[in-house]
């Protein structure tokens, strides 16, 4: 699911016949990770998937032992998905989820999460549109443990009662040597976002945040962000970052790791009822946008223009209006519920249908 932190080398380009000196290098040692939830993906250079586990509250880095290849012929179009991962992992269709969708970079290989009947998988979609699970044992591998972690048991009351170890993790990326995590901290004003060095060599940095929700008008510390990318907003590395009920809030890479608490600006209000579920970031006719699918909006192509700007909504949005940086809902893009960049010209959707039926493509970047 996605530029800037610190200082990554990171190199593997095969799993078989991988050295070991490379291994220890980048802190990937042989064995079977031992993963308790599939969540959010991303990629690490060469083809290393970062796989986030909010049950475990811990990050993998997984050699996915793929070769460079030429993501930019890429092209999907799988109809019937559901019924193919349910034969690729063995589940039932009905039992089926997928927790997120991301692209290897350097090879167009699309890979999913998925919960097969409450069994964590993880699958990949070759160039010739194979569908297998990813086999995890004897793979060279690392993983780092978040600090503060919700305890994992229900709290809360009436309806708001839920497990808060399941937000632990609720996207991540790669950007520059470090990994960045977001979710939920233990404690009061438990919206985090996190920072862990590549290799895990060291425990992550945790930074509460705070923003201002316009469509509630006030401010909040408590909703974990949902999706997010690094994006350079007047040369200085950020984090741009979608939350429920849809307010658009950038924070400052620096202070996320220097403060203990960082209140974001808000730079827009996409409309209430609504959750952000995947974004990217990509160039045509030389602007900068940002696609961000949605449960109940559709998918918006956001104007990334002028978010240099200090000021941010400081007043109430009321009534399911918006405010902020400009967009426009793309309205032949119906129900993607999962989106990944694959090239610089085109974005692999998963869409469901009135059916549940799901269906994996690639498509042109509008």
């Amino acid at each position: 699911m996605r530029t800037t932190l610190g200082a990554l080398a990171l190199s593997l380009m095969i799993v078989a016949g991988l050295h070991a000196a490379d291994a220890e290098m980048y802190g990937l040692k042989k064995g079977t990770p031992e993963i308790k939830s599939a969540g959010p993906l991303a990629f690490a250079p060469d083809g290393v998937l970062l796989v986030g586990d909010p049950k475990s509250a811990a990050v993998f880095a997984i050699a996915t032992g793929e070769k460079p290849g030429a993501p930019e012929k890429a092209k999907f179009e799988i109809t019937s998905l559901r019924e193919k991962l349910a034969k690729a992992t063995g589940g039932s269709p009905a039992d089926l989820n997928i927790a997120d969708l991301a692209v290897n970079p350097e090879t167009g290989t699309a890979y999913l999460s998925v919960a097969a009947g409450g069994k964590p998988t993880l699958v990949k979609i070759d160039a010739d549109q194979n569908i297998t699970a990813v086999a995890l044992k004897d793979v060279p591998f690392a993983q780092v443990e978040l600090s503060d972690a919700p305890a994992d048991e229900l709290s809360g009351e009436g309806r708001r009662r839920r497990n808060l170890r399941n937000e632990s993790i609720t996207d991540l990326a790669y950007a520059d040597g470090q990994v960045i995590v977001t979710g939920l901290a233990a404690g009061e004003g438990a919206s985090a976002v996190r920072s862990v060095p590549f290799p895990f060599t060291t425990g992550d940095q945790l930074s509460r945040i705070e923003i201002f929700h316009a469509a509630h008008g006030r401010d909040e510390d408590y909703a974990a962000i949902r999706t997010f990318v690094p994006f350079n907003i007047g040369g200085e590395p950020h984090v741009l970052a979608g939350f429920t009920c849809t307010p658009l809030v950038k924070f400052p890479v620096k202070q996320l790791q220097s403060q203990e608490k960082v209140k974001g600006t808000t730079v827009a209000e996409l409309g209430n009822r609504n959750q952000p579920l995947d974004m990217i970031v990509y160039e045509k006719d030389g602007k900068t946008f940002l696609l961000s699918a949605n449960s109940a909006r559709g998918v918006m192509k956001i104007s990334t223009e002028d978010l240099e700007r200090e000021e941010g909504l400081t007043k109430p949005v009321r009534g399911g209006g918006t405010a902020g940086q400009s967009f426009e809902t793309i309205s032949d893009w119906e129900g993607v519920v999962q989106l990944a960049k694959l090239n610089d010209a085109q974005a692999v959707v998963i869409t469901q249908g009135a059916d549940d039926s799901w269906t994996l493509k690639s498509i042109d970047l509008p």
